[in-house]
């Protein structure tokens, strides 16, 4: 019975450490989002891409296209947006996602310091390129049948 006990114990001791070591990924993604929503307050935070290894989806924040996303990984958080190539980024915010031609990401490692600044500056760059391209587009029109 005494190894039933321990057997036991050990499960809720490593669940506890893993939801103490999320903790910073949570809170700094929390953080992000209220960053996101000072920057653009019409920004729209939807769960996209459901699956079974992410039941609750991949945060993603738009306003006239989408602006970035925000996932969790084991040491670091990482912010993608989808145009970041296209944006201007004095503060040299983005560290990841240089081979693709379109996005560029910002990965925060647990003790990073945020430079809040400059993170809502790009937001709100994302958001001016988003809405440019959205009023450059073309309506579609309907065919008449004749």
């Amino acid at each position: 019975m005494a190894k039933t006990a321990k057997k036991t114990a050990k499960p809720a001791a490593k669940k506890t450490k893993r939801a103490g070591s999320s903790d910073w990924r949570e809170a700094t993604l929390a953080r992000v989002r209220a960053l996101i929503e000072a920057a653009d307050p019409d920004a729209v935070e939807e769960a996209k891409w459901k699956k079974v290894t992410r039941p609750a989806g991949v945060p993603t924040w738009s306003h006239d296209g989408v602006i970035c996303t925000g996932e969790t990984y084991k040491d670091y958080v990482k912010l993608t947006f989808a145009q970041g190539a296209a944006l201007k980024d004095p503060s040299r915010l983005f560290n990841a996602g240089f081979a693709g031609g379109t996005r560029r990401a910002i990965d925060i490692r647990e003790g990073d310091k945020i430079n809040e600044t400059a993170l809502k500056a790009l937001i709100r760059e994302a958001v001016a390129l988003n809405s440019a391209r959205a009023g450059a587009r073309p309506r579609a029109q309907k065919r008449s049948r004749r």
